[in-house]
């Protein structure tokens, strides 16, 4: 939650609990006085200056490509070199006043001109044609500029770079998982975590994904199946950043909590994508293939056990039905059949048993994305089953039927049972 939006909603409750008589006036001003001052917001004047800076860099930019081959090589380098310590003195300037937002946004821009700063000097200098290198090392330079001026676009930056560097590498050698990139990004979490920041948090929720699905589509290897694997990577996000939450720092909790989220939707977009391709609309494999490679059930597991230790940890039954929940999308890979007669139903059901776990965990916990990713997953499952190309249109009616008959039934005991337990 955002700090700004929460500040709203809790003066609003001090507000009506304070007309409603549950605290006294003097308890409410109490509260007031120990929070913490808000840290200034953008207003329209950063708005526009934001704007204007992007202008003159767009216009810098245009006029150096217009003049390029007239500028003589020394210049060019000196050209880019001075837009980087202009962007650098700028961010200097701008934090020392306190404008955080225009400091952040001008070491950004320096971490881009760094990045068009290799991509030039290489094409003066008819450097070796190394794109997922020069990838790399703009990734570097980004990242050294967040670590020393704390900027989330300069991270950005850097996790966009590393990002097409380890595509272009899955790419240049499909038959190679591509594990440079693993070391790229867990500095990119220790940032993440240093600073406590849920922006880069997401940056490296998001940074992850690419990551896994450059190295599902890896066709040649052996017949996997991409789905498979992005269960597995799902289940890793998922469970990982539950067990990250669970530890008792705040960042730890903060990081650990984008994590899930992200690996909840993952896991809700995995489920639906089994059924719609595996054996339906993408068919890449045959009876003796494997369906998935051993480091990447290995990461499954993983996912999986975290999950389970963080439950144990936090005393949250919510966490250990997020482990089931995992688990039934991991199980659904084995038992799918690899033969062409018949339909995997048992698959179906662990599908649709991992979705409705997934949607019960949040509601145990109090945690509205984990719902909605369960919804949603229920849906994407559903509506595979339901269009799916392959197989008896009567025969999937009569399964969804019987799915429904069995999820009433259990929450007919379910609501016979709970009031017992609050008695």
């Amino acid at each position: 939650m955002f700090d700004r939006t929460y500040r709203q909603r809790l003066e609003a409750d001090l507000a009506q609990w304070e007309a409603d008589g549950v605290i006294a006036p003097a308890a409410a001003a109490g509260i007031r006085n120990v929070l913490p001052p808000l840290s200034p917001g953008i207003n329209i004047a950063v708005v526009v200056a934001i704007v204007g800076g992007l202008l003159i860099a767009a216009a810098f930019l245009a006029f150096v490509a217009a003049h390029w081959t007239e500028i003589a090589r020394l210049l060019r380098l000196a050209m880019l070199i001075a837009g980087m310590v202009v962007a650098g003195g700028l961010g200097a300037w701008f934090a020392a006043t306190g404008r955080t937002v225009l400091a952040d946004l001008c070491a950004s821009i320096g971490a881009i001109v760094f990045g068009a700063g290799i991509a030039l000097v290489g094409q003066m200098y008819h450097l070796g044609e190394d794109f997922a290198g020069g990838m790399l090392l703009w990734s570097i330079g980004a990242f050294a500029a967040a670590l020393l001026t704390g900027s989330r676009g300069a991270l950005a930056v850097g996790l966009v770079a590393a990002c097409i560097w380890t595509c272009m590498r899955s790419y240049d050698a499909p038959n190679v998982l591509h594990l440079p990139f693993a070391a790229v990004w867990l500095v990119a979490a220790a940032l993440a975590f240093a600073w406590n920041s849920r922006v880069a948090a997401h940056l490296v929720a998001l940074a992850v994904l690419p990551w896994w699905i450059a190295s599902s589509l890896r066709f040649e290897s052996g017949g996997v199946q991409p789905a498979f694997v992005l269960a597995n990577g799902a289940a890793l996000l998922f469970g990982g950043g539950l067990a990250i939450a669970a530890a008792p720092l705040p960042s730890a909790r903060r990081l650990g909590t984008v994590l899930s989220i992200y690996g909840a939707f993952a896991l809700a977009v995995v489920a639906g994508l089994e059924v719609t391709t595996v054996d339906e609309i993408i068919r890449i494999r045959d009876g003796s293939a494997p369906t998935q490679p051993l480091w990447a059930i290995l990461c499954g597991a993983a996912g999986a056990i975290l999950a389970f230790a963080s439950a144990k940890i936090t005393n949250r039954v919510g966490e250990a039905v997020a482990g089931c929940a995992i688990g039934l999308v991991l199980v659904a890979a084995p038992i799918w059949p690899a033969s062409q007669a018949g339909e995997p139903w048992l698959a179906y059901a662990a599908l649709l048993g991992a979705m409705l776990c997934l949607v019960v965990s949040g509601m145990l916990d109090e945690e509205r994305p984990r719902v909605v990713a369960g919804w949603l997953g229920i849906a994407g499952v559903i509506a595979g089953i339901t269009w799916a190309v392959k197989g008896s249109l009567l025969r999937r009616s009569a399964f969804l039927a019987a799915a429904g008959i069995v999820t009433v039934a259990v929450a007919t005991a379910l609501n016979r049972a709970l009031p017992r337990a609050d008695k």
